[in-house]
């Protein structure tokens, strides 16, 4: 085994390396609620380790390394710092201690992304592939692939609609939609298989394999193991902020699952 993994060695192109990454929050705020505005702020001025001012130590000392053509799942428990790890990779959190060195441009589809509610979902898709780096051509290009591909119009005209008609797994459908019609060098999705019927997550898996054999790599964070059997080769698993174990997909599922009786 060790001889096949030292042949591949030489293939191996990383995307994604995390160095003993640290993520600290601060909570700003007297833990007792009293005192006036003027009093809570002058507490978030003062340096130091204030009074008011919680930590909470998310991501500790992680270490992984990724590679072209990986679809990497991330389980834990709530709060186990899944979420914080990929904000982290994508540059939206600073490293309290660490780093993290990223090929190419990370992007990071959440459920909770923001689309604009306001704007139909054929605008939406227009603005999504532009702000992704898409020209106007491949857009316009991939525009009738992204509508069939999310489902939203098979049961009526809502593309032409405003989001803030569109019920929560419509959106996200729509999401996912958008950002799978682009090839990522490094592409992050936060529980959006969660989302959508069984068809539509067959769809979903279908592609994340495409963008892995385009040599993107994929990260998936999701509470549904058979999500992540179904499209991950590897699985990193987090505790308390804590890298427990980081294998090949059945390996690590199967001690996850005897750690939480499921």
């Amino acid at each position: 085994m060790a001889e096949q993994n030292d042949d591949n060695i030489g293939a191996k192109i990383p995307t994604v390396i995390s160095d003993e990454l640290h993520i600290v929050y601060r909570v700003h705020g007297a833990k007792t609620g009293k005192g006036s505005a003027t009093a809570a702020l002058s507490r978030i001025l003062k340096r130091g380790e204030e009074r008011g001012v919680r930590k909470v130590h998310a991501v500790r000392g992680v270490s992984f390394v990724a590679y072209r053509g990986e679809a990497i799942g991330l389980i834990g428990s709530n709060g186990s710092g899944k979420s914080t790890l990929l904000r982290a990779i994508a540059g939206l959190l600073p490293a309290e201690k660490g780093k993290v060195f990223t090929d190419g441009q990370p992007s990071l589809l959440g459920v909770n992304a923001a689309l604009m509610n306001d704007l139909t979902g054929e605008r939406n898709i227009i603005l999504g592939g532009l702000a992704m780096g898409m020209s106007r051509e491949q857009v316009k290009e991939r525009y009738q692939d992204i509508v069939d591909f999310s489902g939203i119009n098979e049961k009526g005209d809502f593309i032409t609609l405003p989001m803030r008609t569109y019920s929560s797994g419509m959106a996200a459908r729509l999401r996912f939609s958008i950002a799978a019609a682009k090839d990522h060098d490094v592409l992050m999705i936060d529980e959006a298989l969660a989302t959508g019927d069984r068809k539509f997550q067959k769809r979903s898996e279908e592609r994340i394999r495409e963008l892995r054999k385009e040599a993107g790599t994929v990260f998936l964070v999701s509470h549904n193991n058979k999500s992540i059997r179904d499209t991950c080769n590897r699985v990193l698993w987090l505790e308390r902020g804590e890298l427990r174990m980081d294998g090949p997909t059945d390996e690590v599922l199967k001690e996850y699952e005897k750690f939480t009786g499921k």
